[in-house]
């Protein structure tokens, strides 16, 4: 059945549209990093949970000097809550819990201590001077101490729902009383690297070539926020095709090769047989425009990426990232990029659009993109020293205009 190939800018619309966000999960603090969340963070507990010192010192009441009780020493950790009378100090720790009826908190190199025979007494440095100061001035109210609900109250917003959690949202939530979040799981995908001819070690030789995508496709997809499986060989045989997608049970599988209609090209009679529902079937782009989206009858999804690496990745910008984005509850995610001035004239096509490696450099007012060579589909020489992908549309790309550029994946 013949399906004509879609614009580029529309196969992407049509992959973010074509998946839901996951259903959410509850998971612990450390299971839910990389995952989006379903919930919004709100505060569980007031931030600081209760007055503190926020330097080591010595908590002190009314003005100086203060009659010092070393017996007495408040520590982080130490349920405390007795009481300083004016004109007293007790050393404290950072972290500490201050004592009711503290006004400040003096810091250790502020402080001098004059012992005697019945106690110690506290003083307060001259800043200038570092002479003891006996005129009886006070710690200004609240000096170095972290008042309770400083950060937060209970109840006080934190975080959005929608927010991807990171290293400090796991800080936050833990500090906020949270032991498990609501998140939208990493979907799982696994990766088919497909052909014969593909080699996974060595050098290349006389009708075999090493395969790139293996490599290069997982941690791509787990840049995207996938959890992504290890790549399975496949040969290229319908069968093993066939059982491969049939028996797998991640969200997506993501094919390299076999897209075309080459005589060992069966992904497209593989995805009839199991009754797909075809979603984008070839795209109006170079390199890549053999790239597919299909929906299994049970939800699954199937991205099947060109066996040529350049063109691989033009689908994994194309159609994987706005899918995984979607499956994610992101997809505005998915169809990000970044204005920038085309240096370089890049070569039009009259009808497709054209993914064209770039540097991006950053002027004091206009963001640049400068054209790598080797940008031909089976490379890969232009795009490892790539900061985006340039979108150059049917018959554009004069020097000097504007064009929209597709970020890379960062180095983790």
């Amino acid at each position: 059945m013949y399906r004509p190939a879609l614009p580029w800018d529309q196969a992407r619309r049509v992959a973010s549209a074509a998946a839901s966000p996951l259903p959410a999960r509850t998971a612990r603090l450390d299971e839910a990093l990389g995952a989006v969340l379903a919930e919004p963070i709100v505060a569980l507990s007031d931030l600081p949970p209760f007055a503190s010192a926020a330097m080591d010192g010595y908590a002190v009441s009314g003005p100086s000097p203060w009659l010092l009780d070393t017996d007495d020493t408040r520590l982080a950790g130490a349920a405390n809550d007795a009481p300083i009378r004016a004109g007293t100090a007790v050393p404290i720790a950072t972290g500490g819990p201050l004592p009711p009826g503290a006004d400040a908190v003096l810091r250790h190199e502020d402080a001098y201590v004059e012992t005697a025979l019945h106690g110690g007494r506290l003083y307060q440095r001259d800043p200038l001077t570092g002479i003891p100061d006996d005129t009886g001035a006070a710690v200004p109210q609240g000096t170095d101490v972290r008042p309770q609900g400083e950060e937060c109250c209970v109840g006080d917003p934190l975080i959005d729902a929608g927010t991807i959690v990171g290293p400090a949202a796991v800080g936050l939530a833990a500090a906020a009383g949270y032991d498990d979040l609501d998140v939208i799981p990493p979907p799982n995908v696994a990766v088919l690297v497909v052909g014969d001819e593909l080699l996974d070690r060595g050098l290349p030789r006389p009708g075999r070539v090493r395969d790139a995508l293996g490599p290069l496709v997982p941690p791509w997809l787990a840049s995207l926020g996938a959890r992504a499986n290890p790549p399975i060989r496949v040969p290229d045989s319908r069968q093993a095709l066939l059982d491969e997608i049939d028996d797998s049970t991640a969200d997506v599988i993501v094919t390299t090769g076999s897209t075309a209609s080459g005589p060992v090209d069966h992904l497209h009679d593989v995805l009839d047989h199991l009754g797909a529902r075809w979603i984008v079937d070839g795209v109006q782009v170079r390199p890549g425009h053999p790239m597919l989206l299909a929906a299994l009858p049970d939800g699954r999804h199937v991205v099947g990426l060109p066996g040529n690496p350049l063109a691989a990745v033009s689908g994994l910008l194309t159609l994987a990232a706005p899918l995984i984005a979607s499956l994610c509850g992101q997809p505005a995610r998915g169809l990000a990029t970044t204005e920038a001035l085309l240096l370089d004239g890049a070569t039009p096509h009259p009808e497709d659009t054209r993914l064209v490696p770039v540097r991006l450099e950053y002027g004091d007012t206009d963001v640049v993109a400068r054209r790598l060579r080797f940008g031909g589909p089976a490379m890969l020489r232009g795009l490892a020293l790539a900061d985006g992908m340039a979108v150059i549309p049917p018959g554009g790309g004069e020097r000097g205009t504007r064009v929209q550029v597709l970020p890379l994946p960062a180095i983790p």
